[in-house]
């Protein structure tokens, strides 16, 4: 296993780090029998930063995290997350104490502020007794060793909460098809934070076959997975890779994946980002996601439908846009859209979009190609 340093912490992690949000679960339970060998075998193999948070898995991650650093406490940092609900000093401190039960351990080494935005984070900012000041006495009681946050906004809203001084390290997106943090991660370090990548795989996106994704290194590697996280590992400001591991083939892959000691060479990240720059503009050709086209009468969200059929037509990741296409029609998508089948052919869409793009024969092509 590689490691490297965080941050300014003086501690090294390992290069690969677990995410505990897909362990095997059985009769809405945690499968004991095969999440904790699961997780007993990462630390073995000198995997040394698990990330949990508490609703993970039915709010059941943390305990089974809890239950498999038995005996490895000394070996392993554990991460897990606030989920911030209020601006109330004494409700953060409840929801740290529950973690610490749930983890039943006397510390938490990495504790983040779950998924703050920069609108919040100023607000906290002006408070004489929120969040911000609850963080600093348990971290000062030893409840907590480093103060962390992960991030969902705006890339461009990073920065301020990475130069505030407050944080020790980042729990932050970055992918071959998301690379729009890639400045913040060298923000980060400028600034002495240690730093996790979470979706090094897009979400699962990056997980399906394509040969356009394998096919950005001459020695094309095993799957698109591995040409995933070894372009994140490639990235000096990036310390830890989280992966959520499901099963002990994943497992053992990712660890050979991590544990290999030759990065990609300058030429050949170059290259790769280059090649997926081109595969960007080419995407944008197709639709810019700008949403003049939105509202549509039918609510069909039409920029998310093109960028679901963009991952087969660019990135050549059928599969994954065939699944995601089926559950917009079933209407289980995390984000809320009608099918391509309910246009209605009125027009409105056509006559607002900058591009002139022929939106309703796109829409008839993306339902005939993805079912």
């Amino acid at each position: 296993m590689r490691y490297n340093n965080f941050g300014n912490t003086g501690i090294k992690l390992s290069a690969l780090g677990f995410g505990a949000m897909r362990l095997p679960m059985k009769d809405g339970a945690i499968n004991d029998e095969l999440a904790i060998p699961m997780l007993r075998r990462a630390f073995d193999l000198g995997v040394n930063y698990v990330d949990t948070a508490p609703y993970y898995l039915d709010k059941l991650s943390e305990g089974a995290i809890g239950r498999a650093i038995k005996g490895y406490r000394d070996k392993v940092y554990v991460s897990t997350k606030n989920p911030i609900q209020n601006d109330s000093a004494a409700d953060w401190m409840t929801r740290l104490e529950t973690s610490l039960k749930q983890l039943d351990v006397d510390y938490i080494d990495f504790y983040h502020f779950w998924g703050i935005g920069l609108e919040a984070f100023q607000r906290w900012e002006g408070l004489s007794d929120g969040p911000l000041q609850a963080a600093q006495r348990a971290k000062d009681q030893g409840l907590i060793k480093h103060l962390s946050f992960s991030y969902h906004d705006k890339a461009e809203n990073c920065k301020y909460i990475l130069e505030s001084g407050r944080f020790e390290s980042v729990l932050i997106q970055y992918n071959l098809l998301d690379r729009s943090n890639e400045e913040n991660l060298a923000i980060a370090k400028e600034n002495g934070l240690g730093t996790v990548i979470m979706g090094p795989v897009g979400g699962g996106r990056l997980g399906a076959p394509s040969d356009v994704i394998r096919g950005l290194l001459k020695d094309k590697p095993a799957s698109t997975a591995e040409m995933a996280l070894r372009f994140v590992l490639a990235n000096e400001n990036a310390d830890v890779v989280l992966s959520g591991m499901e099963n002990m083939a994943q497992l053992e892959e990712n660890a050979r994946i991590a544990a290999q000691t030759g990065k990609l060479s300058d030429e050949e990240l170059t290259q790769v980002k280059a090649m997926m720059e081109e595969n960007a503009a080419l995407a944008k050709l197709y639709c810019t996601s700008c949403d003049y086209c939105k509202p549509c009468p039918a609510e069909i969200n039409i920029p998310h439908i093109f960028n679901i059929m963009n991952t087969h037509r660019v990135y050549g990741l059928t599969e994954h846009a065939k699944s995601a296409y089926g559950q917009v029609i079933r209407g289980e998508g995390w984000v809320k859209s009608a099918d391509a089948t309910k246009c209605t052919g009125c027009g409105e869409c056509e006559t607002k979009c900058p591009q002139k793009l022929p939106i309703i024969e796109q829409l008839k092509e993306t339902h005939a190609t993805l079912t």
